[in-house]
Order: structure tokens, then C-alpha cells, then sequence
């Protein structure tokens, strides 16, 4: 039986979006708000870092299991999968503190987009006929 690879950035990044939801349920509840943010700045930080990653985890997943699918090298998607769950531990972190740690933020999202970057070029590659590793 094969090793998916996806599958594996796809559990991982699932477990760490739903992390990240739990953080906002428990800022709800020690703000006692129960939709929006109440004017609560930390309520509101764990609302973006979790909005964050849902806007951004899913297409890359997407695209890293079109690539797989197409028998890119478990190597190539690994990379990818590497590159897109370090880059949302970064940016959770880094925006998790005070902007005494904006570089955390910045290179997560950089990571991000890297990931995002490379999976829509090889699979544009893939879709025009060109044949990669």
C-alpha cells in the first residue's frame, strides 16, 4: 500500500486548525463574546491566526494532492507539505505574540506563500503536459 503524502500535511495542518479554533473558543469564553470580537485584542489575534490558516491551508493541500496524484516525487511534496505546515506554525506563533515578534509572522506567511507559489507553478507545469520528477 502507498504512503500518501498529502495525507500526512493534511492531518497535520487539521490538527493544528483545530488548535487554533480551540484557542478562539476559550478567548470567547474568558470575554464572555459570543460572535465578533467584543473589542477584546486577543480574542480578536487568535480570530485572524485561525482565519488565516483557513484561507490559506486548504488550496496549497488542494494542489499538493493534484501534484501527488500525478506521481510528482513523494520528495517534491513532502518539500511542499514541509514548507506550508512550518510556514503556519511560524506565522501562529509569531502573531500568537506581541509585535515585539513580527518575524515570526512575516516568515510564516512567506513560507506560506512560498508553498502556495511552488504547488500552482507545478501543477500549471502538469496540467500544460510537462512531465516533472
Amino acid at each position: 500500500m502507498p504512503f500518501h503524502v498529502t495525507v500526512l500535511y493534511a492531518g497535520l495542518n487539521g490538527l493544528l486548525m483545530l488548535i487554533l479554533a480551540l484557542r478562539v473558543s476559550s478567548a470567547r469564553a474568558t470575554a464572555k463574546v459570543n460572535a465578533g470580537t467584543g473589542g477584546d485584542p486577543e480574542l480578536e489575534r487568535r480570530i485572524r491566526i485561525h482565519g488565516n490558516a483557513v484561507e490559506n491551508i486548504p488550496l496549497v493541500l488542494i494542489l499538493m494532492g493534484l501534484i501527488e496524484f500525478y506521481h510528482t516525487s513523494a520528495f517534491v511534496v513532502h518539500g511542499l507539505g514541509i514548507v506550508l505546515t512550518l510556514g503556519r506554525l511560524m506565522h501562529a506563533w509569531g502573531f500568537s505574540r506581541s509585535s515585539a515578534v513580527p518575524w515570526g509572522r512575516s516568515l510564516g506567511m512567506v513560507l506560506t506563500w512560498l508553498a502556495l507559489l511552488a504547488s500552482a507553478v507545478i501543477a500549471i507545469l502538469i496540467g500544460l503536459g510537462i512531465r516533472l520528477v
